[in-house]
């Protein structure tokens, strides 16, 4: 059995943690769980941070517990929000958690194994539970005192706090203690913004039925701008390809804060540390290589190495200027796609098509490509217009729909850099 805390330590993981955590996890395997309420339709690489705590613990000999929030995403977690959280419907929540839960299973061991993970759904805990029964049984457990101390509530009460989410801690220390008695959960784990939130769990436990339970938190994940994890320009970096196609969740990484890589590789890898601190040696001037390592290693586990063969593919249709008309005719249709959403595309109907359209009207007409008829012959006798990698010679030239490539796409390209998709519908 590996040391759990050690492990975080060298990975600049551990941000706080119960005293005598160390020992506890040394003597025998223990259980230990995080939560995930379902507020959104996938989880993101900031949920991953937590999805790699468990997948660590698990290879650390542990038995991880993912709790879905089937309770708790009811009411609203109000750590680390400056205001009301806005509380979805039932239908949404239930969905949400139903994706969120098959995306968990992909990444620990539920199969075999004394520590194969377990997943438990915090709305068992009180769908049959009436409110007298948690006012007695979970509301007179902590004084107002001891709730208004913690920093989640202390940032929201100026500015409003709701009592149906100043509750929720209850509902995640209540949590606490119920696994601690049907599962034997001696550890929950959570970002630092849950500190609160899981010591009074440990503190329900110790008052309600005398025992001793553990927490351990990881740092808040920022950049070295100081901007929020998980990020980019156009939004969240979700798990779900769907959402964040393997070609934006790959350069995602691959495009990270020289300042930042490090830090991520150790967040993420699951390379061992003598296999990290190698690399970091190794590639001290080239924060590169590390980018791309990473962005494959994690390409892979969370989409597939289909999916990133896909990704390269694309990379090399977009940027290397040797790539030739075999491997453009190689892309799949959703490769085809992604590359659309990369460049500058172009529609025009596919009905334009059936007898032929010449190809100055194409550049100058159709697409604007280029600003002008005389622009285009221009190109075209420089001998920079190219379809499909075929290089055009005459403005005579007809494109028909023999040149669409998946029946819908076809690629102009004028000179080495300027690259169009069109897309014929």
């Amino acid at each position: 059995m590996k040391n759990f805390i050690e492990e975080l330590r060298w990975r600049g993981m551990l941000h706080d943690s119960t005293p005598g955590i160390e020992d506890h996890l040394n003597e025998k395997m223990r259980v230990g769980y995080i939560g995930f309420d379902p507020t959104a339709p996938s989880m993101t690489i900031g949920n991953y941070v937590q999805l790699m705590l468990l997948t660590i613990f698990q290879k650390c000999g542990h038995k991880p517990i993912v709790l879905m929030g089937g309770a708790t995403g009811r009411v609203g977690d109000p750590s680390g929000k400056d205001k009301e959280r806005e509380l979805k419907s039932y239908d949404v929540l239930d969905h949400n958690l139903s994706f969120q839960l098959k995306q968990a299973q992909k990444f620990l061991n539920f199969d075999e194994g004394e520590n194969k993970a377990e997943i438990v759904n915090n709305l068992d805990f009180y769908k049959e539970m009436n409110v007298l029964d948690f006012l007695r049984n979970v509301g007179k457990t902590l004084t107002i005192n001891y709730m208004m101390s913690k920093e989640s509530v202390k940032k929201r009460v100026e500015t409003g706090l709701s009592f149906t989410e100043f509750s929720y801690q209850l509902l995640q220390a209540y949590d606490f203690q119920c696994l601690f008695q049907n599962h034997q959960v001696t550890l929950q784990m959570g970002g630092s913004d849950q500190w609160g939130n899981i010591t009074s769990g440990t503190e329900f436990i110790r008052r309600n039925i005398q025992g001793k339970a553990y927490a351990v938190t990881t740092p808040l994940l920022t950049k070295a701008d100081g901007s929020k994890f998980g990020k980019s320009e156009e939004g969240n970096i979700w798990l779900d390809a769907n959402m964040t196609t393997p070609y934006k969740f790959y350069q995602f990484w691959v495009n990270a804060s020289d300042q930042d890589i490090n830090k991520f590789m150790r967040y993420f890898t699951l390379k061992t540390k003598e296999e990290v601190e190698a690399a970091e040696i190794e590639f001290a001037d080239n924060p590169n290589a590390i980018k791309r390592m990473l962005a494959e290693e994690l390409t892979i586990r969370v989409h597939s190495e289909e999916a990133f063969n896909s990704v390269q593919k694309v990379s090399n249709i977009l940027f290397n200027k040797k790539a030739n008309k075999e491997s453009l005719m190689a892309l799949a249709q959703i490769d085809l796609q992604i590359v659309s959403e990369e460049i500058p595309s172009f529609n025009i109907s596919k009905d334009s098509l059936s007898n032929g359209l010449n190809i100055v009207d194409l550049l100058a007409e159709e697409t604007q490509i280029l600003n002008s008829k005389s622009d285009a012959r221009r190109a075209i006798k420089g001998n920079a217009i190219s379809v499909n990698k075929d290089k055009i010679n005459s403005h005579e030239t007809n494109i028909n729909q023999d040149i669409l490539l998946h029946g819908k796409y076809f690629m102009v390209e004028n000179g080495k850099k300027n690259k169009f998709m069109v897309i014929a519908e």
